[in-house]
């Protein structure tokens, strides 16, 4: 079978623009209220980035390039690590408006990773068959992460002030995808990762950083949910992989849950409880 060729090269990513002095931002838009309050609070986060992406990431031609980027950013199952960057933000003050962004490029970060880690698995070995070939997989994955960038680098706006904040955000989320988030990935309890679990520890403490950034929060609350990020990442990962009741790994997850919860505790925000669901599973 003749190789297929497919080329991001001089592909503008953005969604059309009715201004041409202006590039194509996509303003976050909020799930009405209405429609929220018949969701979890965890729910109504993920709807509102998948909302959000899918006004970013319509399919639009050339179809060849737009179906399969599209199809491959919500082909992965949900992870929390996008929603906590807006739990995070929120938690500290922010609006969620504020951190949309951040969290669709973490959720486009883990549907890269996610493409890739399944790329070589054959349709048997995974619920959802591939609908396209590997080479197709291959380069749309490749073209899912800087997509993520250049939604950060349009929602920049001088005049409310945020251009620090997501020039941060950009390195926190080029560190945890790259040799800074695999090094520190690495612990004393390294014995119990299973695949992947460095990379979703990353991730969520990533996301729960870049929302505390984004919330305006203090470099000591972003530390402190930075590294509630990771035990969330750490406890998600490992109990994934438990396919039966394992004492020492559930000693683990109690373990990291109990440091978990001990960084909230210096938090003083009503949003709590809401935040700490992710880690009481």
């Amino acid at each position: 079978m003749a190789s297929v060729r497919l080329s991001f090269s001089g592909i503008n990513l953005r969604c059309p623009s009715t201004s041409p002095a202006r590039s194509a931002y996509i303003k976050p838009t909020i799930v009405s209220a209405g429609v929220a309050q018949n969701l979890s609070y965890w729910d109504s986060i993920h709807s509102d980035i998948d909302f959000h992406l899918k006004k970013a990431l319509p399919i639009r031609e050339p179809i060849s390039v737009f179906e399969p980027m599209h199809h491959l950013v919500f082909a992965p199952p949900k992870t929390t690590a996008s929603a906590l960057c807006v739990a995070a933000c929120e938690l500290v003050g922010g609006n969620r408006e504020d951190a949309i962004v951040a969290a669709s490029a973490i959720h486009l970060m883990h549907a890269a990773i996610y493409t890739h880690d399944h790329l070589m698995l054959t349709d048997s070995d995974q619920k959802t068959p591939h609908r396209f070939g590997p080479n197709i997989e291959l380069l749309t994955g490749d073209g899912i992460f800087p997509f993520g960038f250049e939604l950060l680098a349009a929602s920049m706006d001088p005049a409310g002030d945020n251009s620090d904040k997501i020039l941060r955000v950009i390195i926190e989320i080029t560190r945890a995808a790259g040799l800074q988030g695999i090094v520190n990935g690495q612990d004393s309890d390294v014995e119990f990762d299973q695949s992947g679990g460095q990379t979703r520890r990353s991730l969520h403490g990533c996301g729960a950083a870049c929302g505390a950034i984004l919330g305006g929060g203090s470099d000591d609350e972003i530390e402190r949910l930075r590294r509630y990020g990771v035990y969330a990442g750490k406890i998600q990962g490992l109990l994934s992989e438990i396919g039966r009741k394992e004492r020492g790994k559930l000693e683990l997850v109690e373990k990291w849950r109990a440091l978990a919860l001990k960084e909230l505790e210096y938090l003083d925000s009503k949003r709590i409880e809401q935040i700490s669901i992710i880690v009481r599973v």
